[in-house]
C-alpha cells in the first residue's frame, strides 16, 4: 500500500500589511515592511515600542457582532484565515464525512488580549485585588482556554474529527501543521485545516519581552528595526497574525482535481533541554531535527533549494541557526539562498511559523525567493547567502523552514513541489 502523503490545497492568511494571501505575498516579494509605532494602546512608557500589526476590521472581514464579542482577536484571525483558506482550497465540506476533518492550531499566548482588557475592566485597571466578579464578560471562559482557538476553526469548518492546539512557544505554528499532517499520515483524517494564530501586541507581552530586552529598541526607526543577520541588529520586532493551511491526503486531492501548492515532505522536532530563553551556540539540536526531516522526505541536503529562516534578528538566534545549518546542510550551506520574513512582518510568536510556511508554499508555486528586508551589512561572522532586500525568481522545487521557541523548542519542516520524484539520500 502506498504511504498516505499530505499536501497543501488551500492558504488563508491575516498578516501585518494587509489582509489576505496575495496582499501577504505582494508585501513580501516587494520586499516592503509593516513594522511601525505601537498604536492598539499607549506605549510611551515602554523600552521597546515597535511591533508589526494587521490593520484588521472584523466586520470587514466577515465576522458577525456576535463573533466579534464571542472572539478574541487571534480566534478573529484564525476563523477569517480559515475562510479564506477553505475558499482557496475549493472543497465542499458538505460533501466531506465530517469526522474525516481535523483541526490544528497552534498559539503561543492564546486570547492574551481579551484576558488582559478584562482583567483590568474588573479590577479597575488594577487598583482593586479583589475584583467585581458581578459584571463579568460572558465569553470570558473562552479566552481562558486555549483550546477555544482551535474549537472556533472546526466550527467554521463543521470539523468533527481530531482537533487539537499546539502551544510550544514560537515553534508552535510548525508544529500544529506537522500534527495536522501526522493525521493525514495516519489515516485519522482526509483533509486538516492546520496552522496558527496570535494577537500578542498587549501591555504584558511587550512588557515580557522587554524584562529580557529580546525586541529591539530602535523606536526611531521602525521600518527598518527588524534585521535579521545584519551586523547591527538588536532584536526583533514583536507581531501579530494568522495562517491556515489546508492539508489533504494526496489521492483525496487529486481525486477532487485540486490545486496543490505542495507537499509536506518531512518534519522533526528536537528540544535543547538547556535554558528557557538561551540556546547553546552550535545548533547541534536545531541541526538534528533538519537531518531528521530531510530524512524523513527521503532528501538529500544538496535538494534544498530554500530555507525559510527562523532569522528573528536577535544576536543569539542568528549564529544559533547558523550553526546548524552548516552542520546539517554541510558545504550545501552556503550556496543554498537564506531569508526571513520576520524582517518585513515582524515576529507573531505561535503564529509566525504559519506565516512561514504560507510563505514557502508561495514560494514553490511561484518559484520566487523572498528577501531579508533591511540587510544593510551582513554580519561577517555568519557567512550565508541570506538574500537581501529583493525578491530571487529561482526555482525552488524543495524548501526547508525551520523555528526556534523559548523553551527550547527546534522545528524543522520540508515541503516539496508537488509530482517531484524522490532523489536518493
Amino acid at each position: 500500500m502506498s504511504p498516505r502523503r499530505a499536501v497543501v490545497t488551500g492558504i488563508g492568511v491575516v498578516a501585518p500589511g494587509g489582509i489576505g494571501t496575495k496582499a501577504f505575498w505582494k508585501l513580501l516579494t516587494d520586499g516592503r515592511t509593516a513594522t511601525r509605532a505601537i498604536s492598539h494602546f499607549d506605549a510611551s512608557a515602554y523600552r521597546s515600542r515597535i511591533a508589526a500589526e494587521c490593520d484588521f476590521d472584523p466586520a470587514a472581514a466577515g465576522l458577525s457582532p456576535q463573533e466579534v464579542l464571542r472572539m478574541d482577536r487571534s480566534a478573529q484571525f484564525a476563523v477569517v484565515a480559515a475562510r479564506e483558506a477553505l475558499a482557496d482550497s475549493g472543497i465542499d465540506t458538505d460533501e466531506v464525512a465530517p469526522h474525516r476533518i481535523g483541526v490544528s492550531i497552534g498559539s503561543a499566548v492564546g486570547s492574551t488580549v481579551t484576558l488582559e482588557q478584562q482583567y483590568v475592566r474588573v479590577s479597575d485597571g488594577g487598583s482593586r485585588w479583589v475584583v467585581d466578579a458581578t459584571d463579568p464578560y460572558p465569553h470570558l471562559y473562552g479566552a481562558l482556554v486555549p483550546g477555544a482557538l482551535a474549537a472556533e476553526v472546526a466550527w467554521t469548518a463543521g470539523a468533527q474529527g481530531p482537533v487539537r492546539v499546539v502551544s510550544t512557544g514560537c515553534t508552535s505554528g510548525l508544529d500544529s501543521v506537522a500534527q495536522g499532517a501526522q493525521y493525514i499520515e495516519d489515516g485519522t483524517a482526509d483533509i486538516v485545516l492546520a496552522g496558527a494564530t496570535d494577537a500578542p501586541i498587549s501591555p504584558i507581552t511587550v512588557a515580557c519581552f522587554d524584562a529580557i530586552k529580546a525586541t529591539s529598541p530602535n523606536n526611531g526607526d521602525a521600518a527598518h528595526a527588524s534585521r535579521p543577520f545584519d551586523r547591527d541588529r538588536d532584536g526583533f520586532v514583536l507581531g501579530e497574525g494568522a495562517a491556515v493551511l489546508i492539508l489533504e491526503e494526496e489521492g483525496f486531492a487529486r481525486r477532487r482535481g485540486a490545486r496543490i501548492y505542495c507537499e509536506v515532505a518531512g518534519y522533526a522536532q528536537r528540544s535543547n533541554a538547556f535554558h528557557m530563553t538561551g540556546l547553546r551556540p552550535d545548533g547541534k539540536e536545531l541541526a538534528e531535527a533538519v537531518r531528521v526531516a530531510l530524512g524523513r522526505a527521503r532528501l538529500p541536503a544538496q535538494a534544498v533549494d530554500y530555507v525559510n529562516a527562523h532569522g528573528s534578528g536577535t544576536r543569539q538566534n542568528d549564529r544559533h541557526e547558523t550553526s546548524a545549518l552548516k552542520v546539517s546542510l554541510g558545504e550545501h550551506a552556503y550556496g543554498v539562498p537564506v531569508s526571513s520574513i520576520k524582517s518585513m512582518v515582524g515576529h507573531s510568536l505561535g503564529a509566525i511559523g504559519a506565516l512561514e510556511l504560507a510563505a514557502c508554499a508561495l514560494a514553490i508555486d511561484e518559484n520566487t525567493i523572498p528577501p531579508t528586508a533591511n540587510l544593510e551589512h551582513p554580519d561577517p561572522e555568519l557567512g550565508l547567502d541570506y538574500v537581501p532586500k529583493t525578491a530571487r525568481e529561482q526555482r525552488t522545487d524543495t524548501v526547508l523552514s525551520v523555528g526556534s521557541g523559548f523553551g527550547g523548542f527546534q522545528t524543522a519542516m520540508v515541503l516539496t513541489a508537488p509530482g517531484r520524484v524522490v532523489r536518493d539520500a
